[in-house]
């Protein structure tokens, strides 16, 4: 039997495999637009939230931004990002439409990276040239990579001001936990960009059949439902299928955070520097995860997706991102199945808990002489406040099928919250919503968590052994903080 010990090595190894793997090639494209020097910029809209959002930020006196309109005539920025697939799309659609629009003839140029490792190597390259890019569409722990090293533009004298900044009902217009998640120290990192979540993939229809009238708001209603599943398949037919029927084990790293949250734990230490895996709310939560395994109201699939276990009732709950919700839309298309099913947030003891992560826009210091390097900064600030007007928000929805960035989004919405309602009820989660943690570090600690989540139920290990697994991520995590 593996022990505890063999999780820190796994992780170890992992990690280094992640961190060198971040070193190799970029692939990249470097895309000017064309510019019409005729056109106005599109204003914010604030528009009537279809939720009702509460200020996040108590807007403070800030130094007024020095830059005359006539200063950006015909500054050119650049912006690297890893958006991919759909998100490409749109990003470069919108962009095009900028550089047309913008009335300061402000000229954006983008370059894509083929995933956020590649990005974050290419922008510490960066960093010690004079090459490096204006703007920067990074994970927030990345930002604060680049942070420690000064070459980040605090945002909170261009949110503020009031010339250029946001109004004090734009800013409550963005969800608490996506704003606040770039907010360290009194600084503004960054803004979001894009914002995901895990959930759990629920068959209404299945539990209905089952007994239950509706969604287990609770842990104990959790594993309730799941074991009545597993129950279920134990009384057919067909002994192959005896250990199915619950939840379908998911040790991704946001998955396990959001079980930690909802029993009341989490993976930050209480000081903020570091990391406190080993707590009695983490190891009631895993306790409780694996009690459900050992119970057979859980179990482990080998199928590549959970996708079709679902769409053949092989498993009343699965998990997936939001992304997923379409893929297992289409699984439920192709298996000929009707049920309802919907998303839910992470159940615990006293409530439930959702984890929302994405990428956020992040401004470099990228020019070496002051004047210069603030109407960079500003036109790369006006580039990404247009983004994030309503109207752009909603056409990132349609196309990316992720969260909204700013609640008036939905009055542009209709159709498509009626189209796709399991989209529309994550969406009324979203003001419950909790960030990741606000730690550099936390690109690489994510996988100690994901690794030791899914090492408990790979060996089988026993319930009273998780405490030493617990402890082991905690050292793995500060050997690799030390490193």
């Amino acid at each position: 039997m593996p022990t505890p010990r063999s999780i820190h090595i796994a992780c170890l190894t992992l990690l280094a495999a992640f961190v060198f793997s971040a070193c190799g090639p970029a692939f990249s494209t470097s895309t000017p637009t064309l510019r019409q020097a005729q056109g106005g910029d599109s204003d914010l809209l604030t528009g009537a939230p279809s939720a009702t959002p509460t200020p996040t930020t108590t807007p403070t006196p800030a130094p007024q931004i020095e830059v005359t309109p006539d200063a950006l005539r015909g500054i050119r920025i650049q912006v690297w990002h890893a958006f991919n697939g759909p998100a490409a799309d749109v990003f470069t659609t919108q962009l095009a439409q900028f550089n047309t629009l913008n009335q300061w003839g402000i000229v954006v140029y983008q370059t894509a990276y083929g995933d956020y490792s590649t990005l974050f190597a290419s922008v510490n390259s960066a960093l010690a040239t004079s090459r490096q890019p204006d703007l920067v569409v990074a994970l927030p722990e990345q930002a604060l990579t680049w942070e420690a090293k000064d070459a980040v533009v605090d945002l909170n004298p261009y949110v503020f001001d009031p010339t250029w900044g946001l109004t004090a009902n734009e800013i409550a217009d963005i969800p608490a936990a996506f704003w606040m998640q770039d907010q360290v120290d009194g600084q503004r990192l960054g803004v979001p960009a894009q914002r995901t979540a895990r959930f759990l993939f629920y068959n209404q229809t299945w539990a209905r059949e089952l007994g239950f009238t509706r969604p287990p708001a609770t842990a104990k209603e959790f594993r309730t439902q799941a074991c009545a599943a597993n129950q279920s398949k134990r009384q057919d037919v067909d002994p192959g299928n005896d250990g199915k029927g619950g939840w379908i084990v998911d040790a991704d790293p946001l998955t396990a955070l959001s079980w930690l949250l909802a029993f009341e734990g989490g993976v930050t230490a209480t000081d903020g520097k570091g990391y406190a895996f080993a707590s009695p709310p983490n190891q009631a939560a895993l306790e409780f995860l694996k009690g459900l395994y050992d119970d057979h109201c859980a179990w482990l699939s080998t199928a590549p997706t959970p996708y079709e276990q679902f769409a053949i009732r092989s498993a009343l709950v699965t998990t997936g991102s939001l992304a997923e919700v379409s893929l297992q839309a289409q699984a439920m298309s192709a298996a000929g199945n009707v049920d309802d099913w919907t998303v839910l947030p992470f159940p615990g003891p006293n409530g439930a808990a959702l984890v929302t992560s994405g990428s956020s826009y992040t401004l470099l210091q990228s020019a070496p002489e002051k004047q210069l390097a603030a109407q960079h900064s500003l036109a790369a600030w006006l580039f990404v406040r247009w983004l994030l007007t309503p109207e752009n928000q909603a056409k990132w929805v349609e196309a990316t099928g992720l969260l909204p960035l700013r609640f008036s989004a939905l009055d542009y919405l209709g159709k498509y919250r009626t189209d796709h309602p399991q989209w529309n009820i994550a969406v009324g989660y979203i003001p419950e919503a909790q960030g990741t943690p606000q730690l550099a570090s936390w690109r690489m600690a994510q996988h100690i968590l994901g690794d030791g989540t899914e090492f408990i139920f790979r060996t089988n290990l026993a319930v009273e052994k998780i405490p030493s697994v617990l402890e082991e991520m905690d050292a793995t995590a500060e050997e690799i903080s030390n490193q």
